[in-house]
């Protein structure tokens, strides 16, 4: 064991929606274990929850098109949507939780009402969006979603769309109000500010350099001070990696067997975000496409409204690019260095499958900004270059694993924890959905990690998120009293009258 250790119950490495949600939830279930937070940068937020490097969207498979695929008989599997959608309603459970209990105030400064529509062109693909929305409508989660083919409605509810459209394909779009744009930076700095009244250690400039089992069974992490330099040694009964893309160098060096044989691929995004505030204002929805042939599937392009520091902008993409760093603020020398003996050949397979997806970046990353501009007039076909302007957007670093179903090499979209077998570190690997259903994966690191205090905390769960281990799909009264309260809560029911 090292020397000048300080002994702490928790550490959370990373200060962004992951360990700001675990952290909050902890403290409301044992107030009286003590947390330290790390982070390597000046302030919470700043990697893949800000703003800027996320789309915003309160992902609740309202309009995203890829949690919902056709089956080889013509029926649409919305399975994945169902799922998604629950897990999203038991983050805006948690957030009511905390402002009924005055923990976090103002939520329309991190959530604001805005509709999710699905857009779609051509004959196959209406067809297939006209199924989808007859097997979502018998749902309760997704009742209120409209269905139209008619250009003079798609008019009304998206004239910048269809502003300038000469092009005679048919086409289609679903809408349901009761979508939301989400601040995900400025939630994660509210419940950060929360838990520094809580009295949780809150480290920023402190960057995590290694971790080891002691004899005794603690985990030692070893930080160093940004500024100065200066190491420190800390240990936990309890360790959460929640370092967004760089969690996966960190979970190899804990040396547990659950970390083998796992590889990540780093994604890079841009955005097109319009200088124009008159186009902006005509436009108030997150629309979101069809995926092209052969795209990954989070290339969705979408035009979102979004609501950053309480002004409305208007933003297209994403684009993909490509870099070696994990994070945005990484090094270059991020993908080499994850590669292991462990791993190389579950990499080297990945490699050997995904040339589809190799080709796509490359070809991504070298688009102009007028190339970029023509994908948006498919879209948006009045679209002017000079309203625009390309923003780098976050990183993004898909898992890469051996599956039965995919076999060696399988890239993974989506989110995935990784634990060790007797609880006691954990870590949060992949992408979107991520940040909305930070609640839901949450409960499954405390489930995994803690599972001799379940018991105990169960009824306090349930009072922050009445419909856990409850399918709100198959109790549709439960889900009209909670959304109605959770509206109430976070301001949404009031403020869907106003920016309707």
């Amino acid at each position: 064991m090292s020397n000048l250790q300080h002994k702490t119950d928790v550490i959370l490495i990373g200060a962004g929606i992951m360990s700001a949600t675990l952290g909050s939830l902890l403290k409301e279930l044992a107030p009286d274990w003590e947390i330290k937070v790390f982070e390597k940068l000046a302030s919470a937020g700043e990697e893949s929850s800000n703003e800027w490097n996320n789309a915003g969207t309160g992902h609740a498979a309202l309009c995203e098109l890829n949690y919902t695929s056709e089956k080889p008989d013509g029926s649409i599997d919305i399975s994945k949507a169902v799922k998604v959608n629950e897990q999203f309603q038991m983050s805006r459970q948690f957030w009511s939780y905390l402002v009924n209990s005055n923990l976090i105030r103002h939520p329309q400064d991190f959530i604001m009402p805005l509709p999710h529509m699905s857009l779609v062109q051509g004959e196959k693909n209406v067809a297939f969006l006209k199924k989808r929305f007859k097997a979502l409508s018998t749902i309760p989660l997704f009742q209120g979603m409209a269905f139209s083919d008619d250009p003079e409605k798609l008019k009304e509810w998206v004239p910048l769309i269809m502003e300038g459209r000469t092009s005679k394909e048919p086409i289609a779009a679903t809408k349901i109000d009761s979508g939301t744009d989400v601040n995900f930076g400025a939630l994660t700095r509210m419940l950060f500010q929360h838990l520094e009244k809580q009295n949780v250690e809150i480290n920023y400039k402190h960057l995590v350099k290694d971790m080891k089992r002691t004899d005794d069974g603690l985990w030692e992490v070893k930080v160093q001070k940004v500024e100065s330099g200066k190491i420190e040694f800390h240990t936990a009964k309890f360790v959460f990696i929640g370092g967004g893309g760089g969690s996966l160098p960190l979970l190899q060096k804990t040396g547990i067997s659950e970390s083998k044989r796992i590889g990540g691929f780093p994604v890079s995004g841009l955005f097109l975000v319009c200088k124009n505030p008159e186009v902006a204002e005509r436009h108030h929805a997150k629309v979101y496409g069809k995926a092209k042939v052969g795209a990954p599937p989070m290339s969705v392009p979408h035009l979102d409204t979004r609501y950053i520091d309480n002004k409305k902008s208007l933003l297209f993409g994403p684009f993909a690019g490509f870099s070696p760093k994990f994070l945005k603020t990484g090094s270059n020398v991020d993908l080499l260095g994850s590669v292991k003996p462990h791993n190389l050949l579950t990499m080297l397979a990945a490699g050997a499958k995904e040339l589809a997806l190799t080709k796509y970046l490359i070809q991504q990353v070298l688009l102009s900004k007028e190339k970029r501009m023509d994908e948006l007039r498919e879209f948006m076909p009045n679209a002017k270059s000079e309203d625009w302007e390309v923003v780098l957007a976050g990183q993004r670093v898909q898992v890469i694993k051996d599956t039965d179903a995919g076999g060696k090499g399988t890239l993974q979209f989506g989110t995935e924890v990784v634990s060790a077998a007797d609880g006691s570190i954990a870590a949060l690997l992949g992408a979107s959905p991520g940040a909305s259903t930070a609640v839901h994966v949450m409960l499954e690191v405390l489930e995994k990690c803690f599972p001799q205090h379940m018991f105990e905390w169960e009824a306090k769960i349930k009072d922050m998120i009445p419909s856990y281990g409850v399918s709100l799909a198959e109790n549709s009264a439960l889900f009209r009293e909670l959304h109605h309260s959770t509206a109430e809560a976070l301001g949404l029911s009031e403020r869907q009258l106003v920016y309707s």
